[in-house]
Parts: C-alpha cells; structure tokens; sequence
C-alpha cells in the first residue's frame, strides 16, 4: 500500500477523470472492473464522483458538460501556476477549451488539447492533490499520449511541461516513435508516440492505465459489464496489459505489474 500527500511536480500526470452521460452506470461498471468505492461530492460540483481504494482517491467520474459530447478519460498534468500554463499552452499552438477555472476549495483547472488535437487537463492544487494512492491494484498507473503527429506532440509537451524523452530499452522490441518521457532523474512518468496499431482515422488521444491484481479478469469484467475488450490482455515485459472501453465508449488500459513487483 502507497499513499502520497505530497504535492505532484509540476509537468507529471496527477489525476485523471471520466466524463460520462450516467454516472450512475459508470459507477457500476467501474466498481466491477477496477475494484473501486465512490464518494459522492454533492449537487454544489455537480454529482462529482470520487473514486477510491481504502478511503484514497483515484480518479474521478463526472457528467459530460454538454450534449453530444463523446465520453472519455481526461489526464490531468499538475502545474504549480495555472494561468502560466495556459499561456504557454496557446504560445505552443495548443487550444484552451475550459479554464483557467478554480474548483472551490481544491484547485485551478484548465481543459486544453495539444496541437494534434489530443486532449488533456492542467491541475494546480490548492488543497486536493491529485491522485492520492499509488503503486497498488487500483491506482493510476501509466498514460500514453497516442498522436497523430508524435513530433509535433514531442515538441509541444517539451515546450509547455518540460518533457525530456527516452527510448524503450531493447526489451521493448519495436517501439517505432514511442518514448517515454519524465522530467528529471527517476522513473518514467509516461509515454508519447503514434497511433500504435490503433484504426485508422483514431483521433490524438491520451490513454490512462490502471493497476489490477488480475488483467484477464477485470477485461473479462468489463465485457460483462457492457464494456468492449479493445485489445486482450498480455503478458509483455512490464506486466500483462490490456485496453478495453466502458459502455459509453470510454477507453482505459489495464496492467497487472510483473510477478514479484
């Protein structure tokens, strides 16, 4: 078990939400899949559902804001100066669409999209961190920014967050265009690349990862549950991993750390 308390850096992946048009059923389906409990944070943030493993929070589960809007995963990267962020953001050829916005009591948001189109949040914390479990069945584990131009992409998560990106190791294979990006000494925090192998036509996106005592069980689960299998789970050199979606349309990774870790 890993709690964090501690504020994210800034330019790291923090916190990650789903906007669904039932958030009733998506409770359901992701209490099934993942294991989670919910805390309901009230009418005054909207019917804003908090997921939680042991009393932690993980992620979120809100409403879609408007009609027609596609369900989907939004991951958030932690910044010490929201407006800051904003500004680089649309210096860098990014695209503001919510936001700078303060969540009373918690923080500063923004809801942006890089240059290709890939959609992402801004987090400044100003009481609630972001993700608070870590390590552990349950948690946000991994996130990869799947672009249609991964150079253009690099470059602008360079010049906003202060990516530095590495190769995969020869473990990996062909990793084509993917590297790993984090922003000082330690371990990854990510990943940036191409499409990888999904259809053609997919728009840029950014894909959260969440950690599960078992991959084949919860992707069994979630078709189950009226979810889609994308890509079955396998065993690679950093665990079983698989991709599927909700009922909504919504789609997540799953990954099953490697025996032993």
């Amino acid at each position: 078990m890993s709690t964090r308390t501690d504020p994210w850096p800034a330019g790291t992946p923090c916190w990650v939400d789903l906007a669904v048009p039932d958030v009733e059923g998506a409770v359901a389906f992701y209490a099934d899949v993942i294991g989670w409990t919910f805390v309901d944070t009230g009418p005054e943030y909207g019917g804003y559902q908090i997921a939680q493993v042991d009393g932690r929070a993980a992620a979120g589960v809100g409403p879609v804001m408007q009609e027609g809007q596609p369900s989907a995963w939004t991951v958030y990267l932690a910044s010490d100066d929201v407006d800051r962020t904003a500004k680089l953001i649309g210096e860098h050829g990014g695209t503001i669409f919510a936001g700078p916005m303060d969540i009373a009591g918690n923080g500063r948001m923004l809801v942006a999209a890089d240059p290709t189109g890939g959609v992402f949040g801004v987090w400044q914390q100003t009481g609630m961190i972001g993700c608070a479990v870590q390590d552990e069945p349950g948690s946000f584990v991994w996130d990869d920014a799947r672009l249609t131009d991964p150079v253009a992409g690099k470059r602008f998560y360079a010049d906003v967050f202060g990516f530095r990106y590495s190769p995969l190791g020869p473990e990996a294979g062909e990793a084509g265009d993917y590297e790993t990006f984090d922003l000082g000494p330690g371990r990854p925090a990510g990943g940036i690349g191409g499409m990888m192998g999904m259809p053609a036509g997919t728009p840029s996106h950014w894909l959260a990862y969440f950690s599960v005592a078992d991959a084949d069980v919860a992707a069994e689960a979630a078709g189950d549950g009226g979810g889609t299998v994308l890509m079955p789970p396998e065993t690679t050199p950093f665990g079983r991993i698989g991709v599927v979606a909700d009922p909504y349309g919504a789609s997540f990774g799953l990954h099953q750390p490697p025996p032993g870790e």
